[in-house]
């Protein structure tokens, strides 16, 4: 369920995973935001600092609190879609900004024969991306693709204003589908892991899930990870 406390307040809070009080958290917002002062500045700057300051990784570790929280995923450099939205929403937290996580389930019609293999399907249960409140409304914020992603595989980067939604297009650059968004999971104050995991099961098979995180604790699971 969407936490739907007092939204300034609650989302506004560190967490275990959303560690917006880790000193390193701290510092990378400030760093990246500066001098601005404008709300809607400073998340576009964070935004930028996270979408193309940590690698997009999908054969990053997934089944552990620890693999999401904020301040690891900055100390380790590389994650997928939900482990860089957790940063974002940290980074937003550390200036000020109301920030939560937003889950959804997509279908990518550019997926690579390999993540197709590796997935079974093309469909990403649990995607994750950031929702930022910035005068006074929420705003999503999607920084999953670092931008050597967006050059290999002929599509149109996200850009964030600070003001209007950035999600994934529905189609390439040359016009054919792209993210199909399917169904939305919800807003929330902390990620739902348990949830994500039971989802992951669901959709791609308990053994095959079971594989991933046996793959991922070899050195060599991490080759060629940005694979889509």
């Amino acid at each position: 369920m969407s936490d739907d406390l007092n939204p300034d307040e609650v989302y506004l809070r560190p967490t275990a995973i959303i560690d917006s009080d880790h000193p390193e958290i701290i510092r990378f917002a400030q760093d990246a935001v500066g001098d601005a002062g404008d709300p809607s500045e400073k998340a576009k700057l964070l935004f930028y600092k996270v979408r193309d300051g940590i690698v997009y990784d999908t054969r990053s570790p997934f089944h552990l609190p620890e693999h999401y929280r904020a301040s690891e995923v900055l100390r380790r450099g590389r994650g997928y879609c939900v482990p860089k939205a957790c940063l974002l929403v940290a980074a937003g937290r550390a200036v000020g900004i109301p920030s939560r996580i937003g889950l959804a389930d997509i279908r990518n019609h550019g997926a690579s024969k390999q993540l197709l293999e590796m997935m079974g399907c093309n469909v990403f249960a649990f995607h994750g991306y950031a929702e930022l409140k910035l005068h006074g409304r929420w705003v999503k914020a999607t920084p999953a693709f670092d931008m050597p992603i967006y050059g290999q595989h002929n599509i149109a980067a996200v850009e964030f204003d600070g003001v209007h939604d950035a999600v994934f297009p529905s189609r390439n650059l040359k016009g054919e589908p792209y993210v199909e968004y399917l169904t939305s999971h919800g807003s929330f104050a902390d990620l739902p892991l348990d949830a994500l995991l039971a989802a992951w099961k669901k959709q791609y098979g308990e053994e095959r899930v079971l594989l991933w995180i046996k793959a991922i604790a070899s050195p060599e699971a991490f080759q060629n990870g940005s694979e889509l």
